[in-house]
């Protein structure tokens, strides 16, 4: 389920059942959901390609905040709980504080600590394998370097929160609002898929009916 939720009113705008996030669908949520009226402010979402290109060609003007606790996690995934490399573990200890961020002086700080880091450990992390024959290579330190990237690449939309408070900076209010779904529909295990579609729809309908 495909979920759409104003985390200011707690409302469900629209939904919809897929079998993947795909481009088209979304493409065609968002449009809807213009069509209906609705004021779309900011987007927060955790960085799904297939979103943010919908996002880009169908309201390109709303403000795209990633979700900086996906960003994190993924991060600390890639660079396990214990790093063996001194570039890694220094990197863990900067991810580890992203969330922690709530002003533009503490984001400079932070910001200035990830530069150095990069200077430092900018040869480490691109350190190359080459094989003699092919002459192919592949990185050395390739979980490090994923974790640098994906961090650098989500820089341009992690901390649009900090200039405006109506945006939320994860999307923990939807897994958590997911999790208190989850525990009711697992009530009813046994429930065939079509009867699983209408519990979620009443769940819905009855949870905005609240508001």
């Amino acid at each position: 389920m495909i979920l759409y939720r104003d985390n200011t009113i707690k409302f469900t705008q629209l939904y919809r059942f897929s079998d993947g996030e795909r481009y088209e669908e979304l493409k065609e949520d968002l449009e809807n959901l213009l069509i209906l009226g609705v004021q779309i402010e900011s987007i927060t979402c955790d960085g799904n390609r297939a979103l943010i290109k919908a996002i880009r060609k169908v309201c390109p003007q709303v403000t795209l905040q990633r979700c900086v606790i996906h960003v994190q996690r993924m991060c600390r995934i890639w660079l396990s709980n214990n790093p063996k490399s001194i570039p890694g573990q220094e990197l863990r200890k900067i991810v580890s504080t992203l969330h922690l961020i709530q002003s533009k002086q503490e984001l400079s700080f932070w910001l200035l600590e990830l530069a150095n880091w990069d200077d430092r450990h900018h040869q480490f992390v691109n350190e190359k394998t080459v094989n003699p024959i092919t002459g192919k290579y592949w990185y050395k330190h390739k979980l490090l370097r994923r974790s640098f990237s994906v961090l650098k690449s989500a820089l341009p939309n992690l901390f649009e929160y900090l200039e405006n408070q109506r945006i939320p900076k994860s999307t923990n209010g939807l897994e958590s609002f997911f999790g208190h779904l989850k525990i009711n529909l697992n009530v009813h295990r046994g429930l065939s898929t079509q009867n699983r579609k209408s519990f979620l729809r009443w769940y819905l309908y009855f949870k905005n009916s609240r508001k």
